[in-house]
């Protein structure tokens, strides 16, 4: 697979992440409410982890460039944090 390629599909697993992710945690903070955190706050912040347009934010005004892998780490990290919060704290 060509670099080209590899770089298409990681912009378009990225978006994917972030309009199911991100997306799902604003909606579940919407129908649920803010309270307890475990209702969306880790999603939304894995989704937005992973949100090719935070990495051009953060590039642009904040002059940090995140790599790929980073973005994917950071909504992974997220992702594990809210599954473990689930368990320790069920509502």
């Amino acid at each position: 697979m060509s670099d080209a390629w590899r770089a298409r599909l990681g912009w378009a697993a990225a978006w994917g992440w972030t309009l199911l992710a991100g997306g799902g945690g604003l909606w579940l903070l919407i129908t649920r409410g803010p309270w307890p955190p475990t209702n969306g706050w880790f999603a939304l912040g894995s989704g937005l982890a992973a949100c090719p347009l935070t990495a051009a934010a953060l590039r642009r005004y904040a002059g940090i460039a995140m790599s790929g892998w980073a973005r994917l780490a950071a909504a992974a990290a997220f992702y594990v944090a809210g599954r473990i919060a689930l368990i320790w704290f069920p509502h």
